[in-house]
């Protein structure tokens, strides 16, 4: 018999929606340059922010959030062999914990080529440390932020195909869970614990200063 098991905390929710409408968001004003590119720094900065945040709670949060309980490369032969049930990792599996890495790797890739960028357009809209750089390092990194941005994109269709076919083929929803919070599981289930708010504002404040330091130190 299934049971309703908690499996995903709010802060990691959040974050996980957060950044999905956050990338929309750079591609948009991206493509539409003149003053939609100073929004287009504004919310790299959130993107920043969430992504430290991540880090951090990544460290101290929830147990399906810690890198510690899922990325685990040794279980990765027993998952694919199927003798690692979900009953046993709830949250990411060894596998997808191979992409949340990869993920969060591009995206800090992403972020931090644009805060060096130049803008060759209307010259107001620089990355907030352009200034630290010479004009030739901010024009290579301005070129491979916006190369970049293609593997990023395929990175993600990776995500979103896996997301599907998960769905589709395996009848393994990943989609709710990641609204609601709840998997339906059978058997019997590892004990989970979710982190306080005093874990989560300390991650909260760490990314709110990195996120304050770059954008003054410019």
């Amino acid at each position: 018999m299934k049971q309703k098991v908690r499996v995903w905390d709010i802060p990691t929710r959040l974050f996980h929606w957060s950044l999905v409408l956050s990338i929309g968001f750079m591609w948009f004003s991206a493509e539409q340059g003149g003053d939609w590119l100073a929004w287009h720094l504004r919310c790299g900065l959130f993107i920043l922010a969430l992504l430290v945040f991540r880090v951090c709670w990544g460290l101290w949060g929830s147990d399906t959030s810690r890198f510690a309980q899922f990325v685990k490369p040794t279980q990765i032969g027993r998952y694919l062999s199927g003798k690692l049930s979900e009953n046993e990792q709830p949250g990411h599996n060894p596998v997808g914990a191979l992409m949340v890495l990869a993920l969060l790797a591009a995206l800090f890739f992403q972020v931090g080529t644009g805060l060096f960028s130049p803008d060759d357009n209307t010259f107001i809209n620089s990355g907030y440390l352009n200034s630290l750089v010479s004009d030739s390092t901010g024009h290579s990194l301005r070129s491979l932020h916006i190369q970049f941005f293609d593997g990023l994109l395929i990175l993600i269709g990776v995500h979103v195909f896996t997301i599907f076919f998960y769905k589709i083929v395996k009848k393994h929803n990943l989609i709710t869970p990641m609204f609601t919070g709840y998997k339906h599981l059978e058997g019997k289930v590892a004990e989970l614990k979710f982190a306080g708010i005093g874990k989560f504002a300390a991650a909260a404040a760490v990314a709110l200063a990195v996120v304050l330091v770059v954008a003054n130190i410019g």
